[in-house]
């Protein structure tokens, strides 16, 4: 006689139930755990998937329930034991009555195998794909529904939570885990592979793609990197006439000129082309000069991030900055357009030629003046950026170690580097070619002594 048999022949005459009636009772705890488990399996992804800042959202316009979720998300820990502990309760609990269940009609061995294999499906179906697939699509909705139900589950299993929150906090100890649980289920690298995923399977397009990228890029970039050198500065003096600063506005093509006093190591403000023509053009007053019409600018070093930078730019409301060198002498100027060139790509206007193009797949003509980076990002190589350079003029210069001319080749791994056009001293145009294995084989540092000294 089995187990369940022996039960149901040693019960009281007025507890005894016929095996359909017991089977009827099981099935229906079975579909109560079931959704129980469901419950704790949507939770978890669903609580621990919406961002902080979403939460605070929520909460600022007063929807119902959000302040329960910023109370269960303050403690991630004890949320995530909360949930474990509620979960793996009802698993377990489906799996004994799965077991008896079966085993009124088979035997022991049977019941137990017949179990694992029943509630195992159940609940991979039921339990955890299901509602996780739910919560993924409705992470929101979701999280505001199940957070009281939540809170009141944390109430009553309240002893054994905290049994095992600090039991896990000293396991953690012993074995060095940190804090795994309180910090971002996604990081900032996921996110990235992420973005890469999404325009391979088609759901952004390439330029998104790039977008969001130099998005992740831009607290990374310094002002020396974005800046106009001092070489390409076009500014007038305080001793210029109003005249003068608008033709030299028109022949550079800026809206806004820095203004300098002696020297363009002084720079002392900055004018718009906007003001200068209204005073040219409709000025009441007589005797106005440069002066007059100046608004201040701002003079930061060359490593300050431009993040901050355009933070800064916005709340001073200047669209000119001034990038001073280690030595206090200017280096460079910096305008909004620049730093907004870095987010949305390079901004082209009338003629102006494009900062790359595109030969090849494997073949680029770049300015000089183009970062680093990006030729590298362009081809997918991997030529290094020095200290004293973030430029490919600056790479080329570095590498010969004196002043270059055009067509001169160089090799650095597998890329080719060839000079296009100078300037006097500036290497104005290069062209980058990615080459293959088998191209660079042989081309060791020897190849570069000889093209150099060629």
């Amino acid at each position: 006689m089995g187990a369940p048999d022996l039960l149901l022949a040693t019960a009281p005459a007025a507890l005894r139930l016929d095996r359909p009636t017991i089977t009827a009772l099981g099935v229906v705890a079975l579909v109560v755990l079931m959704g129980l488990s469901a419950f704790f399996s949507s939770s978890e992804l669903a609580l621990f998937s919406l961002a902080r800042h979403r939460i605070e959202s929520l909460a600022d316009e007063g929807v119902p329930g959000a302040e329960a979720v910023a109370e269960l998300k303050a403690d991630p820990h004890r949320l995530l034991i909360t949930i474990l502990v509620g979960n793996n309760l009802v698993n377990i609990a489906m799996s004994s009555i799965g077991t008896a269940l079966f085993g009124l009609y088979l035997s022991q061995g049977q019941a137990v195998v017949a179990a694992t294999i029943g509630i195992t499906t159940l609940v991979l179906l039921f339990g955890e794909s299901a509602p996780k697939s739910y919560a993924v699509e409705n992470t929101a909705s979701w999280s505001l529904r199940i957070a009281r139900p939540l809170q009141i589950t944390e109430r009553i299993l309240f002893p054994l939570i905290v049994l095992f929150d600090h039991l896990t906090r000293v396991v953690n100890r012993l074995t060095g885990g940190g804090a795994a649980i309180e910090s971002s289920y996604v990081s900032r690298d996921e996110i990235q592979e992420m973005i890469r995923t999404g325009e391979r399977e088609g759901v952004i397009e390439e330029d998104e793609r790039e977008m969001l990228q130099r998005i992740f890029r831009f607290n990374n970039t310094i002002a020396k990197e974005v800046m106009t050198p001092r070489l390409d500065v076009d500014a007038v003096s305080t001793d210029a006439t109003i005249e003068e600063a608008i033709e030299t506005c028109v022949q550079s093509g800026h809206e806004l000129l820095p203004v300098y006093e002696g020297s363009l190591d002084n720079v002392v403000g900055v004018v718009s082309l906007r003001d200068l023509i209204r005073q040219h053009q409709y000025g009441e007053r007589d005797g106005v000069d440069l002066d007059d019409l100046m608004e201040p600018t701002l003079h930061v070093p060359e490593s300050k991030n431009v993040d901050e930078l355009l933070q800064e730019m916005q709340e001073e409301r200047v669209g000119l900055v001034v990038v001073l060198d280690e030595f206090g002498t200017t280096e460079g100027l910096i305008t909004t357009e620049d730093l907004i060139e870095e987010i949305v790509g390079e901004i082209l206007e009338g003629e102006e030629e494009r900062p790359l193009t595109f030969i090849d797949e494997n073949t680029v003509v770049v300015r000089g003046e183009v970062n680093v980076d990006e030729v590298n990002e362009a081809l997918g190589i991997e030529l290094p950026e020095g200290e004293e350079f973030e430029t490919i003029a600056g790479f080329i210069f570095n590498r010969a170690g004196r002043l270059v001319e055009v067509g001169e080749t160089f090799r650095y791994e597998n890329v080719e580097l060839r000079v296009e056009q100078v300037e006097n001293t500036r290497i104005m145009k290069a062209r980058v070619t990615k080459r293959d294995g088998s191209e660079t084989a042989n081309a060791d540092v020897a190849d570069d002594a000889e093209s150099l000294d060629a």
